[in-house]
């Protein structure tokens, strides 16, 4: 039979095992072993509440039983989104192991001490920019940010943690759908689904 309409194959390929999330952890690492740049980047999709979607990279933060985390200020055009509007999708694509994980599900807030644990591991640079960039409002200049930089780098000149700020906030999608890719010959693509059903998944392959 050919390979490509071999259900086994899915079974020595480690495809297909019922917990989602531990086949996410293999590519994860498969990914952080052989992607150069980002392994943890993925595209996240929000939307208005008329509809209206929006896309862009984020930074996978952990992935547990409890979703997918990210952190990001709530301010900006996708915390606005997701304030109006709980449902999101992400996508992860490796482009050396062609391969792609694409996660639908509802997006809660993480609690307030766990985006401060959060925050205190960022570099020192990235917790001013976290104060300093009005994240998706219009800047007249560079020199506006680079004075607010400045501004905060004044303020928190000194040894001190540098506090959480407000707005800037953790994010988990609680997934209910998720589809593994794996690339096929002649575009005979693998398509692993899997679903919310109850306190388990329900798992079913879908035509490439």
């Amino acid at each position: 039979m050919n390979a490509l309409y071999d259900i086994s194959t899915l079974e020595t390929a480690n495809h297909g095992q019922d917990d989602p999330l531990s086949l996410f952890a293999n590519w994860l690492t498969e990914a952080k072993n052989h992607e150069m740049n980002d392994p943890d980047a993925m595209c996240l999709a929000t939307s208005t509440k008329d509809g209206r979607p929006s896309a862009r990279m984020v930074l996978l933060k952990d992935a547990t039983s409890e979703g997918f985390k990210f952190h990001t200020n709530s301010n900006s055009q996708k915390g606005t989104e997701l304030a109006q509007n709980s449902f999101a999708a992400l996508c992860f694509h490796w482009k050396s192991l062609r391969k792609q994980v694409r996660i639908e599900g509802i997006v809660k807030m993480v609690s307030a001490d766990e985006a401060d644990e959060y925050y205190k591991t960022r570099p020192h640079g990235r917790q001013i920019g976290g104060w300093a960039s009005d994240q998706s409002k219009e800047m007249i200049s560079r020199s506006d940010l680079k004075k607010r930089i400045a501004d905060y780098e004044k303020q928190y000149q000194d040894d001190a943690p540098i506090p959480r700020p407000p707005f800037w906030n953790g994010y988990r999608v609680i997934p209910t759908r998720i589809e593994f890719w794996d690339n096929g010959t002649d575009r005979l693509h693998t398509r692993l689904m899997y679903e919310k059903d109850g306190d388990g998944w329900r798992k079913s392959l879908l035509y490439p």
